[in-house]
């Protein structure tokens, strides 16, 4: 069994890739990363261990800090099993969304990867990022099953919106992995707060998170590097479609990924005001919104796809912030 990484695993360093070298570079360090460190969830998470059971009204699952119901005073006026309740069913529904996503994601790199010709470095990488997938989105439904919820994930209707996703790759494969960041960089953001902040977690959550973390640098640095290597080379009006596209995708994808699922609002009968009063009108709740796509708003600047006319759609998206001073 290989145990779960012990810290929060760092993010990979963007390289300069504008030269084909330096980018297959990249790509190879990848691959071997891949076999080097990977884990399998039925070999690598004990499940049955009787600590790792879940309990629905352990304390441990009460909604962390980073959600802004958890402070909210009708949460707090809850009885501890219900408050544990709300919690697992939040951190459950991440899970199921979480591996929605991912399955639109496998299906979008296989397409890519259909048509990478012969002696393609990114042919391998991307195969074993579907392998690492694959395995996310076991562990994820592994654990919605054994909470016994009714978990859903997905509004059904974006799901049947969301069919269209793996198709992106045959229009476009730089707006595809826009769409990959879209939806890798607020999990990321979430879990690595989750992560650190002081509260005892479970430790199925935990380990399951920290593995998430660890094999999902590898994938978002192989998109951050793609985008750093063709979005330069591409033709003017391509770069202007895609900056237009960029802040859309983002601002619905964090959204989609963070915000609070409906079932479980009518599940536990959360009245509407403290909805509206703890993620539509809250400041803090936009913010974490915002900061949730920082990294990827920042390499869209550094590309050139942030101008006078997109940047005001990343403002009406709720997710543009002035980019960090050199040095900060």
């Amino acid at each position: 069994m290989t145990r779960a990484p012990s810290s929060i695993t760092a993010r990979e360093a963007d390289e300069q890739v504008s030269g084909r070298a330096a980018y297959r570079a990249v790509i190879d360090r990848l691959s071997k990363a891949s076999v080097d460190k990977h884990w399998e969830p039925y070999r690598d998470i004990p499940w049955d261990d009787p600590e790792y059971r879940v309990d629905p009204a352990d304390p441990r699952w009460e909604l962390p800090g980073v959600d802004k119901l958890g402070g909210h005073p009708w949460y707090r006026a809850r009885t501890p099993e219900t408050r544990a309740a709300i919690g697992l069913w939040r951190v459950a529904t991440a899970m199921k969304i979480g591996l929605q996503f991912e399955n639109l994601l496998k299906r979008g790199l296989l397409n890519y990867a259909y048509r990478l010709p012969n002696g393609s470095p990114e042919f391998r990488y991307v195969y074993h990022e579907t392998i690492e997938e694959g395995h996310h989105g076991m562990m994820f439904q592994e654990f919605v099953n054994r909470t016994g919820m009714p978990i859903r994930g997905m509004p059904r209707p974006l799901s049947l919106v969301a069919q269209v996703a793996p198709l992106i790759p045959l229009i476009s494969t730089e707006l595809f992995f826009v769409f990959v960041l879209g939806g890798e960089d607020p999990i990321d953001h979430v879990q690595r707060k989750v992560l650190k902040d002081d509260r005892p977690h479970h430790p199925l959550e935990e380990t399951i998170m920290r593995i998430h973390i660890a094999e999902e640098a590898r994938h978002i640095s192989f998109a951050r590097h793609y985008l750093r290597n063709r979005v330069p080379r591409m033709p003017a009006y391509r770069r202007l479609m895609l900056g237009v596209a960029a802040p859309l995708i983002l601002g619905v994808m964090a959204r989609i990924m963070l915000a609070p699922p409906g079932a479980m609002i009518r599940h536990f009968r959360i009245p509407p005001n403290v909805v509206a009063e703890v993620y539509l009108r809250n400041p803090e709740a936009r913010r974490e919104i915002r900061d949730s796509v920082g990294r990827t708003r920042e390499l869209c600047v550094e590309l050139g796809l942030v101008n006078r006319f997109t940047r005001r759609l990343w403002r009406a998206m709720g997710i543009w912030a002035e980019p960090r001073a050199a040095g900060r």
